[in-house]
């Protein structure tokens, strides 16, 4: 499979200044993977607001959290709380949102992922996500503050750096969630992002 396939986090950033980045990048969909798309820190990345800003400069919104957010309803994809992504990545749900990722870059579609997380090295994105493309042979490039663009290689090498070798460790959430989070719907008190 040959394609790039871009990601970037909204973390505290204006949406002008996102929005901008993505038409500098001629984005055509912005592919929302949270959980949850809704944002009371930063209310105009929620889903609605959200999709009305991006139409107004001609991107489409699609909501894929269901299928490729960070904290999957199915709790056999969770240990002590943490979300193992090895064990989501061999889920169906997954299994079927990689596919429509694919069929986009098969289209040669220009795709961008979006999560609340600014930092590609601390976000589901990059540990789930990317690893999942760039296995399938995607070149995963994630968009940064000041228009810095990154490799999915160069994230992961930074990961390795800070925890030592990754390689026969499992790749897991960066936080642990509560149980209740996970049986019946989400908890009030977490993020929305992955």
């Amino acid at each position: 499979m040959e394609g790039t396939l871009l990601t970037i986090g909204y973390g505290n950033r204006p949406l002008e200044e996102v929005v901008g980045q993505l038409s500098n990048e001629s984005v055509q969909f912005l592919i929302d993977v949270r959980s949850n798309p809704l944002s009371k820190f930063n209310p105009d990345f929620s889903g609605e607001p959200l999709e009305r800003s991006l139409q107004a400069v001609g991107i489409k919104y699609v909501f894929m959290g269901d299928t490729l957010g960070g904290r999957p309803e199915d709790i056999s994809c969770y240990e002590n709380g943490h979300v193992i992504y090895e064990r989501v990545q061999a889920r169906p749900f997954f299994q079927k949102g990689i596919e429509r990722l694919l069929n986009a870059l098969a289209q040669r579609l220009t795709v961008c992922l979006l999560c609340s997380e600014s930092n590609p090295a601390d976000c589901h994105r990059t540990k789930l996500i990317g690893v999942a493309l760039t296995a399938a042979g995607v070149d995963v490039v994630h968009l940064c503050k000041n228009g810095e663009r990154l490799s999915q290689a160069e994230v992961m090498a930074s990961l390795e750096s800070l925890q030592g070798d990754l390689f026969g460790a499992q790749l897991r959430s960066r936080k642990a969630y509560h149980r209740k989070a996970l049986v019946g719907g989400r908890a009030h008190g977490h993020k929305a992002n992955g």
